[in-house]
């Protein structure tokens, strides 16, 4: 199937973070190696990303999805949910994404959701493992509700491999990416690298002091300037994401993607 124009929605994972472009100032993800496969299909492909970092699906629904409908596109990829989780906010998780998804199927022929990885696979957040499962349930009802795609990365088998992360352990790095770039264009039939998918090497085991080495470098590289930015920014009444906008907010070709 050839797909015209492509519109993703999002918080950090669509907008590409820990994927970035050489000139280390944009991101590329696996939106974007999506996008580029597409367009080998269908070199007239239109695409716009108007994931933003942070974002819960209430601001999902409230800032991307009206511009996402404005522009008509026959697919979507709504890739949400992991924020609202991060900041306990459950209570319109449910009605968010029913109503995203809804709005969404309406104008696009193809709407693609997403399960999430298992957070609580990090010291700290594993009491999210419930509220997790749960929210990976109401994806799959919504799914099938609207009769959209449901790529499951839990059906990853290195979906809770360390080496699919970027340094903070929780976005995806380089190689999940690629790989969730190649779940989406199996489901959409496409041709991907096969690479993507090659198993990965068997992983070493590192000495104790080694991983004790690694374990503070997080801590204090990571995951200290999270809490302080978690603080800082309920101090001031910010939310993460605030001043940062879409990085492809209208449709355009992808042969202008860095």
């Amino acid at each position: 199937m050839l797909y015209r124009r492509y519109v993703a929605l999002g918080d950090s994972c669509a907008e590409g973070l820990d994927d970035p472009y050489p000139d280390g100032r944009t991101y590329r993800g696996w939106t974007d190696l999506t996008a580029a496969a597409l367009a080998a299909a269908e070199p007239s492909l239109q695409y716009a990303n108007l994931a933003v970092r942070g974002r819960r699906l209430d601001q999902i629904l409230a800032e991307q999805v009206p511009l996402a409908v404005a522009q008509r596109p026959d697919l979507v990829t709504l890739f949400g949910g992991g924020n609202d989780l991060l900041q306990y906010r459950y209570s319109s998780t449910a009605r968010s994404l029913d109503t995203a998804v809804a709005a969404l199927a309406e104008v696009a022929r193809t709407v693609v959701l997403f399960t999430l990885p298992d957070l609580a696979r990090l010291p700290g957040l594993r009491r999210l493992r419930t509220r997790l499962n749960q929210f990976n349930d109401l994806v799959a009802t919504v799914a099938a509700r609207y009769g959209t795609v449901l790529v499951d990365v839990r059906e990853d088998p290195y979906c809770d491999d360390e080496r699919l992360y970027g340094p903070d352990r929780l976005h995806l790095g380089v190689i999940g990416h690629q790989r969730v770039a190649a779940h989406v264009l199996d489901a959409l039939d496409v041709p991907a690298d096969p690479s993507w998918l090659s198993p990965l090497p068997p992983a070493v085991t590192d000495p104790l002091w080694r991983k004790a080495s690694r374990q503070w470098g997080w801590v204090r590289h990571h995951v200290y300037p999270a809490i302080h930015g978690i603080v800082r920014n309920k101090l001031v009444g910010r939310q993460p994401g605030d001043g940062f906008l879409p990085k492809r907010p209208d449709l355009a070709p992808v042969a202008e993607l860095p």
